[in-house]
């Protein structure tokens, strides 16, 4: 299979057209796509709306993901366009959460763990004409559910704190209502936030703006979330 023209890049890979239904994600760093791959299809059988995986592109490295090519803006464009309205965004969010983490665990014995994303924002949701689809499993683990709320709740503090090209209010504003229906799911403990915070500061692909923000982006969760 011919790999075509960059489609987009992100912090860790590159994104190839194959044809009018495929295309190749490529870490560029040695990053093995084999647990992803697994992850991914496992969801797929279990019902999750993740994008459809396909045949391997020629010679494929440890590195490479071939899947569904998804037409559709994410919900980060829509929220920006007035598409989607901060509710509307903060109840999808929600219930992608509350959906995800009704699917028992692929490896975990562990009653009470479920697949995690852990970088559930919307960037890594497409909107497409058939529903939202998830994207960008690298970061998938199985734990608590508790743990992947503070995390999405967390990323968007800090979008809020240091928000580049997303209006600020905008995104505290969404990130309010993401958290007052969070409450019914169990919320974001402290515990969790914590641990969070933890594993962020611990990512390499943050910005050094980014950083400086996770403890006020912590603080902030904590006061929306009452």
């Amino acid at each position: 299979m011919h790999i075509g023209p960059l489609l987009g890049s992100g912090r860790t890979a590159d994104v190839f057209a194959l044809d009018d239904a495929w295309v190749l994600r490529r870490y560029r760093h040695d990053t093995d796509a084999t647990t992803e791959l697994a992850v991914m299809s496992y969801l797929s059988a279990s019902g999750f709306t993740v994008p459809r995986i396909g045949p391997p592109a020629g010679e494929a490295l440890p590195t490479d993901l071939v899947m569904q090519r998804l037409s559709g803006p994410t919900m980060s464009e829509a929220l920006l366009a007035g598409a989607l309205t901060g509710a509307e965004g903060a109840e999808l969010l929600a219930r992608l959460l509350r959906e995800l983490h009704a699917i028992p665990p692929r490896i975990s014995q562990d009653p009470e763990d479920r697949i995690l994303h852990l970088d559930l924002h919307p960037e890594n949701v497409m909107l497409t004409p058939h529903g939202a689809v998830v994207i960008d499993w690298h970061t998938a683990a199985e734990g608590p559910p508790a743990l992947d709320r503070a995390m999405s709740s967390l990323i968007l503090a800090q979008v809020a704190l240091a928000p580049g090209s997303f209006p600020g209010e905008l995104v505290r504003g969404l990130l309010a209502d993401l958290l007052s229906r969070l409450d019914a799911d169990g919320g974001v403990p402290a515990d969790a936030l914590a641990l969070a915070r933890t594993r962020r500061a611990a990512d390499p692909g943050l910005t050094a703006q980014e950083t400086a923000v996770l403890d006020d982006a912590a603080a902030l969760v904590t006061e929306l979330a009452g």
